[in-house]
């Protein structure tokens, strides 16, 4: 934080305090020149107003908030850039990567910091560490279960889930269908293949898929051909012309999809010949696709949730799509 902002939020929370104060103070004295208990001269449906003081147990309670107020803003971070007596932090605001974060997490440890990000995650790792072990793990050994062992777990189901809903939610939604750009889980189409290993593979490193825009080397006409071929691989009703012309410049797109167009799990290819559209089924959205390319990443998450978690999370993903 700059040292502008800084000063300007200290000053705006320094003044606050201030100002409420003297306003009790104010609050307190009697400037009306009438004695207390004495009528105010106002009346409303038949209720007189006395010049009472504020109750006793009220202005105290205005002056305890007041003093709380200056104790914490002392102890704890929140005048700018001052970092409070205490040193208490969050998490460490000056990562930027997983690696980063590691290294910031295991520093906070050794020099037992008031980190609350590594403090917390350290008593989930201490109180649930065993549980994740003992349902990823086979009985007594370091050998992991096989994911369709798993799968037929309901309580390990159930941690499965949860991992899911924290962690992958937010892009596959939270009954795992996905959305526009982000794969239906639910299904049997899957990009990089759905057996057990393969979506572990694919959780625990990630992937990067990269369609590339073919706009420019195809011109708008060949565009135009080549969407309606591709559209006519699912079945789709489309103009015989063009998409027997769309044939021809469809070997562009063979070495990823196949002359068959059923894709290439290896390279994340999409099967064209199905009716699962990542990206949108319309006319506008497969040439939009093709012109411009796709791009889209899955993150890894061997290093934030490990291979027990992972083994888990494997098992509930697969069993979405094998009941």
């Amino acid at each position: 934080m700059s040292t502008f902002w800084s000063l300007w939020i200290s000053i705006i929370s320094i003044g606050t305090l201030i100002g409420c104060g003297l306003l009790l103070r104010f609050c307190l004295k009697n400037t009306t020149g009438i004695e207390e208990g004495e009528d105010m001269g106002h009346e409303y449906d038949g209720i007189r107003e006395l010049n009472n003081p504020l109750p006793k147990w009220w202005t105290y309670m205005f002056w305890a908030t007041i003093a709380f107020a200056v104790v914490y803003l002392i102890l704890y971070p929140g005048l700018g850039n001052f970092k409070g007596v205490l040193g208490w932090t969050s998490s460490d605001q000056t990562v930027r990567t997983v690696e980063e974060s590691r290294v910031s997490i295991e520093r906070s440890h050794k020099e037992k910091t008031l980190d609350q990000f590594a403090r917390e995650l350290d008593d989930a790792n201490t109180n649930f560490g065993e549980t994740f072990s003992k349902l990823a793990y086979k009985p007594g050994t370091s050998e992991f279960r096989a994911i369709t062992d798993i799968a037929n777990d309901d309580e390990a189901l159930k941690v499965g889930q949860r991992l899911f809903l924290q962690n992958c939610s937010q892009c596959h939604s939270s009954d795992a269908r996905g959305m526009k750009g982000f794969p239906n889980l639910t299904d049997n189409a899957w990009l990089y293949g759905g057996e057990p290993q393969a979506i572990k593979t694919t959780i625990m490193n990630g992937r990067i898929g990269n369609m590339p825009a073919w706009g420019d080397a195809l011109g708008a006409d060949g565009v135009k051909e080549v969407v309606t071929y591709t559209l006519s691989l699912s079945g789709r009703k489309v103009n015989v012309k063009d998409a027997a012309a769309g044939k021809q410049r469809f070997i562009v797109c063979a070495a990823c999809h196949g002359t068959d167009g059923k894709g290439n799990p290896a390279l994340g290819a999409p099967d064209l010949t199905d009716n699962d559209w990542l990206f949108g089924d319309s006319r506008a959205d497969v040439t939009e696709t093709v012109a411009n390319g796709r791009q889209g990443v899955m993150p890894a998450w061997k290093d934030i949730l490990g291979e027990e978690k992972i083994q888990l999370l494997s098992a509930y993903v697969w069993s979405l799509s094998n009941k």
